[in-house]
């Protein structure tokens, strides 16, 4: 069943149908992003009711939210059509969520990095000059949280910390466009965690950098707070590359 994302209120007992719907959409979702469904192959929805022994109202559901994320199309006399990856809403965090746990996740997470690296530096600049005094004090307490957390190798509340520190920034710039990132971040973030892409205890370094982000936005001082989220992803994707491809070298234990 899918999870609720860090931070986020719990997801709420759920009736059986709901359940079924959950679970049937996390397998199909995740076999398309994967590539275990081709682009261009066709089902049907007889199959996929023996497939997950479901009732067709189960699977009409799931289709329908595979159809909203550009995952599928339906075509008359030939049947539900798996759509190539340029059809996919790429910013949709389920979709996010499936793509991570294929093998192409570190092609996933390096494309968000980006984005973030795009997006991330000019919000903590936006934020400097529009946060208010009182959330520029929180943030500055939420990045020194962050590196007890870090320092005492609490992996699960230095995760939530460190996406509500992202969440905050992006919020405070006062763009709402920005702001809707969240979500995004909040999946990669928690991917890092899931798939072993987070040293257990997190380098001092990037601990002093959202230390030195905090402090450059209380201060006002945009530039400062630019440069140091930059560091941020620029240190995040290279801990992430280098734990891969440990991870993936041949004859490891």
């Amino acid at each position: 069943m899918t999870q609720s994302p860090p931070g986020s209120a719990p997801l709420q007992h759920a009736p059986v149908e709901t359940g079924l719907h959950a679970r049937v959409l996390d397998h199909l979702g995740t076999d398309i992003c994967s590539g275990e469904v081709t682009a261009g192959s066709v089902l049907s929805i007889e199959d996929l009711v023996d497939r997950y022994q479901v009732s067709r109202s189960v699977i009409r559901e799931v289709l329908r939210v595979l159809a909203s994320m550009g995952l599928i199309e339906t075509r008359r006399r030939v049947g539900i059509m798996i759509q190539s990856a340029e059809a996919w809403k790429v910013f949709d965090p389920q979709v996010i969520r499936w793509r991570l746990a294929s093998d192409g996740r570190m092609a996933q997470m390096r494309s968000i990095t980006e984005l973030r690296t795009a997006v991330e530096p000019h919000a903590a600049w936006l934020a400097a000059e529009r946060i208010g005094n009182d959330e520029a004090s929180e943030l500055v307490g939420l990045a020194g949280k962050m590196w007890a957390a870090g320092k005492a190798g609490d992996e699960a509340r230095f995760l939530d910390l460190d996406i509500d520190f992202h969440r905050r920034v992006l919020a405070a710039s006062g763009n709402e466009m920005f702001a809707k990132l969240q979500l995004i971040v909040a999946e990669v973030l928690a991917g890092r965690h899931h798939y072993h892409l987070m040293p257990h205890y997190p380098d001092e370094q990037a601990l002093q950098l959202h230390a030195d982000v905090a402090q450059a936005i209380q201060r006002r001082d945009g530039e400062r707070a630019r440069k140091a989220m930059v560091g941020i992803m620029e240190q995040g994707f290279a801990e992430m590359k280098s734990m891969w491809e440990r991870i993936a070298e041949p004859g490891e234990a």
